[in-house]
């Protein structure tokens, strides 16, 4: 996925600004696409570069002019066009997992205890998520109709069952690890 496409669905519920779209994607996706302010400038930028948005400047008094972003009907059809394409298989980048590959060069006891943490923060998250109702997500966004929130609740499904398996597994390891200090 892109920054490109997720900003055109935005873009495709209502009009934004930058700043808008930067609270859009903290308070509804987050859990999964985090995008910082610059990353949302520099992509709508290129999309107008593209002919996908058009920006209009909305005057305002005693404050810089707004720039207000409208996906155009070329943005519309590359939404669409993106949205049924086969998606390519995601690409796993984690940190946990390259630290614990050349974990070997520290102490077991130093691995234990990150890996305690990292669980310790990861119980942490799925509370979070499993005490969380998608409308929290979304709340007060109006991104769509009721056919929208339940594609749009899959995400927070999706974010609950992936920390229910990180946790299961992050306790695996802990216990194969203690496992393993013990009988040193």
């Amino acid at each position: 996925m892109s920054l490109k496409h997720a900003i055109l669905g935005f873009l495709g519920y209502r009009s934004c600004t930058g700043y808008d779209l930067k609270r859009l994607f903290d308070h509804t996706v987050r859990h999964f696409w985090p995008a910082d302010q610059s990353q949302i400038y520099r992509t709508l930028g290129r999309l107008e570069d593209q002919a996908l948005v058009r920006m209009e400047l909305v005057p305002q008094q005693d404050r810089p002019n707004r720039k207000l972003y409208h996906i155009t009907d070329a943005g519309r059809e590359e939404l669409r066009r993106w949205l049924t394409q086969p998606l390519p298989p995601p690409e796993a980048r984690e940190a946990t997992l390259i630290q614990l590959f050349f974990a070997g060069a520290v102490g077991d006891q130093q691995v234990l205890d990150q890996l305690r943490l990292y669980l310790q923060g990861a119980r942490m998250g799925l509370a979070q998520f499993e005490g969380m109702e998608f409308g929290d997500l979304v709340a007060g966004e109006g991104l769509g109709d009721a056919r929208d929130e339940f594609y749009q609740a899959l995400t927070l499904d999706h974010g609950i069952a992936m920390m229910r398996a990180e946790v299961a597994w992050l306790e695996g390891v802990v216990a194969l690890l203690e496992d393993r200090i013990r009988d040193q």
